[in-house]
């Protein structure tokens, strides 16, 4: 068997996706690899992974705590118990930061919860409400119709500021935030935050905030188009939304 092909594409799925694990690459290659050796299972697969150091390791867990002592009003989780059928029925909401040569950016992310789409981001200078607001603008854009869409958040101060919760209320948005601050009430968009940082390289020191910009732009691209999702049933999450 030819090794060197197997390494090769593999190598060509790395250049975009430089930490997605074996699992995944073996149903992403699937085809490619039984062109090269029809006999060629996942376990013979992983073991010309470990042969060529090409395992991924994972990295310990990417730790976030929420601002959440301030004067405005906190809402109950109504995303608790739901049962969602379909994209655009409900968001989820979080922030997470980038490192830039002697400061950090921050990334306002909000992701489809059922078709686990990334829908709005934005990459702003400060944790100030701008940041936050850009990202639900372009969530509303994509959606179009906004009516009755769960916006799930943590108690962040961004989350309840006066601006960020008229322009949810002006789009008839439903607003919906963690109540007991266990991080399983918004796992969602932290898992979603995780596999950025983790799988995407967002983890990464960058020369400037251009770079960083330009290196999330094609972390979100590369994660909702061409990312197989196991909750999923290996689906992206761009083919999931537009299915549903």
């Amino acid at each position: 068997m030819n090794e060197d092909a197997v390494v090769d594409l593999v190598q060509q799925i790395r250049r975009d996706q430089p930490r997605v694990g074996g699992k995944k690459l073996y149903f992403l290659l699937r085809d490619e690899l039984h062109k090269i050796d029809p006999g060629l299972g996942r376990d013979k697969f992983f073991t010309i992974l470990g042969k060529h150091k090409l395992l991924v390791k994972r990295r310990k867990k990417y730790v976030y705590t929420t601002d959440s002592l301030h004067r405005f009003r906190v809402y109950k989780n109504a995303l608790k118990g739901k049962s969602l059928t379909a994209a655009n029925q409900a968001w989820v909401s979080d922030i997470t930061y980038l490192r830039i040569k002697g400061r950090f950016v921050y990334l306002f992310l909000i992701t489809d919860a059922y078709s686990r789409k990334i829908v709005g981001w934005s990459l702003s200078d400060s944790l100030s409400i701008e940041g936050a607001i850009k990202s639900l603008k372009m969530a509303i854009r994509q959606a179009g119709k906004t009516e009755g869409i769960i916006h799930h958040s943590d108690r962040g101060i961004q989350y309840c500021s006066t601006n960020y919760v008229a322009l949810l209320k002006e789009n008839k948005i439903t607003i919906s935030m963690t109540e007991e601050n266990h991080c399983y009430e918004n796992a969602v968009a932290e898992r979603v935050n995780g596999i950025l940082k983790d799988e995407y390289m967002l983890d990464s020191l960058f020369e400037n905030q251009k770079m960083a910009e330009k290196a999330v732009n094609q972390a979100i691209e590369t994660y909702n188009t061409r990312r197989p999702h196991w909750s999923l049933k290996l689906l992206t999450p761009d083919q999931k939304h537009r299915a549903a």
